[in-house]
This record gives C-alpha cells, structure tokens and sequence, in this order.
C-alpha cells in the first residue's frame, strides 16, 4: 500500500506570498491573454519570449496551430470528462516495487539516453531551447529494456490508480524516463486521450531548487506541488491541467509517465447491471452529450475499441485482445493455429493491427505483419482509417510505433480532422 502524503502548495512569489491564484495567471490556458497582472511578476514577457522561440525555429503559422489547439482542448476537453476523484490529483510516495523497476532501468541506461525529436511546431515544450531526453523502456538495445519491463512497470502502477478512481483501468501509453534540462518549461495542458487515468513518478534529478508542477482543482484553483525522487503524483490526465510553466533550475529532472484509461467496470460492482449504463460507441470517460464527445468521434468514427467490461473483446475474437494487450505468446499461438484470424475483421472493419497501433505495441505490430497483416489496411469497408492514421491520432507524431510505421513507408489514410 503506498503511503498518502498531503500534496505540498508552495508560494511562487515574495510580496504576495500565499496569494491564490487560477487559470491564465502563470500562462495561457483558456484564453492567450494573462489576466493576472504582475501578480507572479512579468508572465506575459515569459509568454512572449517562449512563442518566439517557437516562430524562430518553426514559423509563426504552425506554432499559432499548436498553441490554438493547445488551449481550445484545454477548454473543451476537462468539461467533457467523467471525474473518477474528488480532486483530480494527489501526491503519495511510489510503491518501492514501481519506483526499483524505474529507478534502476534509469540507473543502469541514463547515461545512453536518447535526444527527443519533437513534432514541427509542437509547443507543449519548449525543445527549441532546452532538448529532452528519453530513456526507453520500449527501445530494447538498451539493457533491460522491452516488453517485460514495460508490462511489469503497468503492473506495479495499476492497482494503485484503480484503488485511487475506484475503477478497473487498461494500460494506454507508457515511454520511459523523460529528463527535462535547465531552463526546461511545460505548457499547462490536459492530456489526449485515451490518456485518462495517469501517475508521474520522480525517477532523478539535480536541480537548484523545486521545479513546480502546476495543477488545476475542480474549482480551477492553481495548487503547486513539489516532488522528489520515490514521490509519485496520481492525476486525472485527461481532465486536470497541469504543467510547469516556470523554468527549471538545475542540471536535470527525470520522471515518468504512466497512463491508463478506465473500462467502464466498478472495483466494487456486485453484477454486471453497470454495462447497461456503458454507451456502444464512445469511451466511458467522455460524456457523450459534451463538445468533447463530438471532437472524439469526429477522430474516432469507428468507435470505442477496448475491451468490455467482463475482460473479454466486444467481438470475442482472441486476436483482437491479444493485440489490443500486446500479448505476444498468445499472438504467436494463433498464428500457429489460425492464421486467418491475425487478419480477420470485426463488425466495424477493424483487424487486430488497428488495435496494436491503438495501443501503441511495436512487438505487436512486427509480428501481425510478419503473418500476413496489411500495413495499410483500412477500417469501416474499406474507406475507413488506416493504423498509421489510428497510431498518430493515439499516440503523437514522435511515438515509436509512428515512426515505425513511417519507415516502412505506411500510408495515412482516413477522414479529414
């Protein structure tokens, strides 16, 4: 059982110390223009000098398209969220089982850390100026490092987000350990989705002093909260916005990032009545009569593909689950004893190489396509999205799994966003 502390709320200036605070303070969030005054000191000029750094290196047009989608997401999405918790967030320390599996995959590979190739314009950071890094736990040229560990990381967070929100969850996005530099800033931002039910974990770091994470409770009040290594932060992604808007000061600061998304399916549910309040097309965490719900289908105009509730794939086909969980024994099985089934297709036009390019599971991918997959294969009858268009949407232009696809020269099918 990990131990609950009481989320830290520091000060971020003198002369009004303890002063609150909420949206549009520290930096744009649901409109551009800051309304704070010199509250937390001069923010509009921080503002200013981080877009300009982005138009230097990009130009002004498709950093304006980030920055615009950035905030019109940030007033959208949380208002067509189901809420799992009270809060949003809390701070508790890391199960040791979770933070040794981080803490020594970091030990062992931080020093062949890898620079992070950010999309063209993408503001979420501000990587013209100070790069990420990324240790892997999916790149397995680095010692330790591949499926094995990444499932066993899931594992070790999952039971703690399902007791927090009170609801079954399924891995959706797990990188590795992400090292921010000095001078490093973190747009607020909500999460996409299926990046619902999240952790950070404080793997390392060397800094002069806190670097703050800016989070946003339901009343839209800032609370800053501070980590070291071992702290671990339980927050609502999806819906909370949070971020470091607030340059970081010192050498290095070294988290992950764990994700999952809820099924629909209570911890404590006594019979399967619940199913019945579950819709056949959207998400259970997006509220379908929202802004929101009609963003998702417009990406999403094949439907929720996951699980049900009762463990089992909406088709009951054993190769849809099998790659939607990245579980390589039992692909390999089925290609051994039905190959067909590798590539037969749902009531939706699905095939199982849509549902691992969903999920992000690179291993997945190689073996559906070793066994007779179409790269290019397209949902719906035939007009519908391809995996390419499924994984960018999902995971982001810089995902493994997109740039995989990229190599082998997948084309981007699907409806115009």
């Amino acid at each position: 059982m990990a131990l609950i502390l009481p989320t830290q709320s520091v000060s971020v200036t003198d002369e009004n110390k303890g002063t609150p605070y909420g949206v549009d303070c520290t930096f744009p969030i649901h409109h551009k223009n800051l309304r704070c005054g010199d509250l937390l000191g001069d923010r509009s000029s921080v503002y200013e000098e981080y877009m300009q750094g982005c138009y230097d290196k990009f130009d002004q047009h498709v950093c304006d398209d980030y920055e615009n989608d950035r905030i019109s997401m940030s007033l959208r999405q949380p208002a067509g969220m189901v809420n799992y918790t009270s809060t949003g967030f809390k701070k508790i320390k890391a199960p040791e089982s979770l933070f040794k599996l981080l803490r020594d995959h970091w030990d062992q590979n931080n020093h062949l850390k890898k620079e992070e190739v950010w999309g063209r314009g993408n503001i979420y950071v501000n990587h013209w100026k100070t790069p990420t890094y990324m240790v892997s736990v999916e790149d397995r040229s680095l010692p330790g490092a591949g499926l094995e560990l990444k499932s066993a990381i899931w594992e070790a967070a999952k039971p703690v987000i399902e007791e927090w929100t009170g609801m079954e969850q399924q891995p959706s996005s797990l990188y590795g350990v992400r090292v921010y530099t000095e001078g490093a800033i973190l747009s607020p931002h909500a999460d996409r989705l299926p990046l619902v039910s999240s952790c950070i974990v404080n793997v390392a770091q060397d800094v002069d002093e806190d670097w703050i994470l800016e989070v946003f409770d339901r009343d839209g009040n800032a609370i800053n909260v501070t980590m070291e290594p071992g702290d671990m932060v339980l927050y609502e992604s999806g819906s909370l916005i949070h971020g470091r808007p607030f340059p970081l000061k010192g050498k290095y600061y070294a988290n992950a990032f764990i994700h999952f998304q809820p099924t629909g399916k209570p911890l404590d549910f006594e019979n399967y009545d619940f199913v019945e309040d579950l819709d056949d097309f959207y998400p259970p965490y997006v509220l379908k009569d929202s802004e929101q719900a009609t963003h998702w289908k417009k990406r999403n105009p094949t439907g929720w593909h996951q699980e049900s509730p009762s463990g089992a794939h909406i088709d009951t086909l054993p190769a849809f689950e099998a790659a939607a969980q990245n579980n390589l024994e039992e692909l390999a099985r089925i290609a051994a004893e039905d190959r067909r089934s590798l590539v037969a297709k749902d009531r939706n036009g699905w095939q199982p190489i849509h549902e691992a390019a969903r999920g992000g599971h690179l291993d997945s991918l190689e073996l559906l396509l070793e066994n007779g997959a179409d790269l290019n294969a397209r949902t719906h009858k035939g007009n519908g999205v391809s995996p390419l268009r499924i994984a960018r949407e999902a995971l982001g232009n810089e995902h493994a799994v997109v740039k995989f696809l990229e190599d082998l020269g997948a084309e981007e099918f699907g409806p115009e966003l």
